[in-house]
């Protein structure tokens, strides 16, 4: 018994231990505008949450440990920085607390360096914007094309013809698809335009 609530009890510690590292804390760090607009950027683009990618970022500290004695004056006094307020978790605060005092860099190029290790992902995505857009105006001129087609066939069967109506839903549903698309192409032109030249 007193085996089995000691597991217990250890349980019930460690979840709580897990909580706390989970709680949301609020922090406030110096970065470029352009580290912060990648952040967000991505976030959005991707549908989590900005505390999410922070924290993953921030989990690999192997990682940032590396980049940080690489690039430990990198960052430093040489480009403008805006304060700015995350939501992040306590384990993560605690992490870039521990690796700041470790490595003698501050909170704001460890952040900077995490955040820099977004820039494969961000040249990918540009890249598939690029793919993208030349894939919609492609089937821009197909769609156009069968708006004409959809005239045509009017003309020979009339309005009222059951070819004709069920060409017109199909081509409903192509019209919805087509906006559909649009919308995605519009979304990914902040990626496009992010500027990368203080990576």
């Amino acid at each position: 018994m007193n085996d089995t609530s000691d597991i217990n009890a250890s349980l019930m510690l460690n979840n709580a231990s897990d909580l706390m590292a989970r709680q949301s804390v609020r922090a406030t760090f110096k970065l470029s505008v352009e580290f912060i607009e990648t952040l967000s950027l991505l976030a959005t683009h991707f549908g989590i949450k900005q505390k999410s990618l922070f924290d993953l970022l921030l989990e690999d500290t192997e990682s940032l440990q590396d980049m940080a004695r690489l690039k430990q004056s990198v960052h430093t006094g040489k480009k403008s920085r805006i304060q700015k307020t995350f939501v992040i978790s306590r384990k993560s605060l605690l992490t870039l607390e521990a690796l700041s005092k470790e490595l003698s860099v501050s909170r704001d190029d460890l952040v900077e360096s995490a955040i820099q290790r977004l820039l494969p992902i961000l040249l990918k995505e540009r890249l598939q914007q690029k793919h993208r857009e030349d894939a919609l105006f492609k089937i821009k001129a197909r769609f156009d094309q069968s708006l004409e087609f959809l005239d045509e066939i009017e003309q020979i069967v009339g309005s009222d013809d059951p070819i004709y109506n069920f060409l017109k839903t199909a081509m409903g549903s192509y019209r919805s698809a087509f906006s559909d698309m649009e919308d995605v192409v519009e979304k990914g032109k902040r990626i496009a335009e992010l500027s990368l030249e203080k990576f």
